[in-house]
């Protein structure tokens, strides 16, 4: 028996070992198939083996099974990635679509077709190209009546034609509004010079246009380079001036500056063209004319010759900025006169322009003639000088001496008569929005402005500080108010209701200010808010029987008040 079970065992084992051979070496075949079909192998068999060779199999069985079967797992693993690629390359998906069985037509589809032919008809015999006179017309287009039949091409042609045709008017008429454009103004002036004034730090007053700021520096420079050649006796040309101005500037100076400043300041310099100066270059001679220019200084009795010292060129610089300021000062008056109703502030009295007056708008300074080269004639022989005598008087000008003679008796009276009579000055519109409004409402409404405005450009800068004080008053009230019921007593140190303010406030204020402030409040509300001073230290103290709302009334009152002043 112990026999036989071992001989079953053997060949059980026998058995499991062939099977796993064989799958082995078909994995092996099927591997070897794909990589070179053209080789063929055969499964491998082993010869029969006695029970001790089957013992030491048995053992190693099971761990040959285990890798054979994880290379079948990875063969399969492999062989779907094979597969997956293959098939990603080269499936093509083959659309087959049903055929529908034909039906027959109902009466609600031939009712459809003939709508629809009927809205195409239609549409091509309305759609005709309109031209005008001077535009070529388009080319006509023949439209055949659509049965149908019509195929779905000749419909896409159709309407193809039909868009190009109205392409090409639209191009026309876009050719025919960009004529009509005006053209483009390229003396504008860019943005840093237009806003010049928007950009400037510090409080509002008479500011100057940025060319004006730019001519006043010119003459700044001039005067200096002037001031140096004159004081050590040397004659300033045109050209030594022009030199040292563009390197003081990094700026062009030409003869139309000089003439600007000229007109802005006349008395500064005296001009003259002169010849026979030395001007040590080549390419200047000698006997040319050239630009003098000589400055105009207070004449002292006990100095020979006076100079130009520094206070002199502070004294003149300051001269030019008011007549820059007195030319700007005319356009705002000219300005003021166009408003309705028109304003008038006395120059003395403007300290600030007009809100709506655009300073960088202001005109350049017209440049004043400079003296120029004189243009001299010799005249030789006695010929000449008849011939010239003659030229001075044309037949013209005789004409027009009889003229003038005979038409001397003519009376004042006719010539009263011929002048037109002035005409009424235009009543000024009223705008859309305002229509209804009575009139008389309007001028009291513009009246007010205009004397809000008169009043803001002649305040001077003491009383738009005490102003801008006035309007934080009545939040700076109730901030006090909150600190009195905060602290639960009847009265306050000065130094800690300054600093609580100070930290309740929307804006940034020291405590210097917010002490002015106090003071302030103190006399607009003097029945609500009271100062003691004891010893070294102030103290406050609130009335409780007034109200806050009638303090705040108070406050905005004499606000209104101050500002109408």
């Amino acid at each position: 028996t112990l026999h036989a079970t071992i001989k079953d065992r053997s060949s059980t084992t026998h058995k499991e070992f062939v099977r796993v051979i064989d799958e082995a070496a078909s994995i092996h075949d099927a591997g070897c198939v794909a990589g070179s079909p053209d080789k063929d192998f055969l499964t491998p068999r082993t010869p029969k083996r006695n029970s001790s060779e089957a013992q030491i199999a048995e053992q190693s069985t099971e761990a040959f099974h285990s890798s054979a079967k994880t290379r079948r797992q990875e063969t399969r693993v492999k062989k779907a990635t094979i597969s997956k690629k293959t098939t990603q390359k080269s499936v093509r998906k083959k659309l087959v679509l049903q055929d529908e069985p034909p039906r027959d037509l109902c009466k609600v589809d031939i009712a459809s077709l003939k709508s629809r032919i009927g809205r195409i008809r239609h549409a091509d015999d309305t759609a005709v190209p309109t031209c005008s006179d001077d535009v070529t017309p388009a080319v006509p287009i023949t439209t055949t009546p659509l049965s149908t039949d019509t195929s779905p091409l000749n419909a896409s042609v159709a309407r193809a034609k039909d868009l190009a045709t109205k392409a090409l008017r639209r191009k026309e008429e876009g050719f025919v509004k960009q004529g009509e454009t005006p053209p483009h103004d390229s003396t504008r002036q860019p943005a840093y010079q237009r806003y010049h004034t928007l950009a400037q730090s510090g409080p509002p007053g008479l500011s100057l246009p940025y060319q004006y700021k730019v001519l006043a520096e010119m003459f700044r420079s001039m005067d200096t380079v002037v001031a140096m050649l004159y004081n050590r006796c040397e004659t300033a040309t045109f050209t030594k001036v022009k030199q040292g101005v563009q390197d003081m500037m990094r700026r062009r100076f030409e003869e139309s500056h000089m003439g600007q400043i000229k007109t802005v300041f006349p008395e500064a310099y005296t001009f003259k063209q002169e010849k026979n100066i030395p001007t040590f270059s080549s390419g200047v001679p000698k006997t040319s004319y050239q630009l003098t220019v000589e400055p105009l200084t207070e004449s002292d009795q006990n100095e020979a010759r006076p100079l130009l010292s520094a206070l002199h060129l502070l004294k003149r610089r300051s001269i030019f900025h008011q007549n820059l300021v007195s030319i700007v000062k005319q356009h705002h008056q000219v300005f003021l006169s166009s408003l309705v109703p028109p304003v008038s502030v006395p120059d003395d009295k403007l300290n600030r322009w007009h809100p709506h007056f655009n300073v960088d708008s202001v005109p350049a300074v017209q440049p004043s003639l400079l003296p120029q080269v004189p243009v001299t004639e010799k005249l030789i022989t006695a010929r000449e000088v008849l011939d010239k005598a003659r030229s001075l008087l044309s037949p013209k000008m005789e004409k027009a001496l009889v003229t003038l003679a005979l038409n001397t008796g003519d009376t004042p009276a006719d010539v009263l008569g011929s002048c037109p009579n002035p005409t009424e000055p235009p009543v000024a519109q009223v705008p859309a929005s305002l229509k209804g409004v009575s009139q008389t409402l309007l001028e009291r409404i513009r009246a007010k402005e205009a004397q809000k405005l008169q009043a803001a450009m002649t305040r001077n800068p003491a009383q738009e500080e005490r102003l801008l004080m006035m309007s934080r008053l009545g939040e700076l009230a109730r901030i006090l108010r909150s600190v009195f019921v905060a602290e639960k007593k009847a009265a306050l140190i000065m130094e800690v209701v300054c600093n609580r303010m100070v930290a309740s406030y929307r804006s940034s204020l020291s405590t210097g200010e917010m002490e002015k402030h106090i003071h302030l409040l103190a006399e607009v509300a003097a029945d609500w808010l009271t100062i003691h001073p004891i010893r070294k230290d102030f103290y406050l103290k609130l009335n409780k029987k007034v109200e806050l709302s009638v303090v705040l009334e108070k406050l905005s009152r004499r606000l209104k008040e101050e500002e109408g002043v």
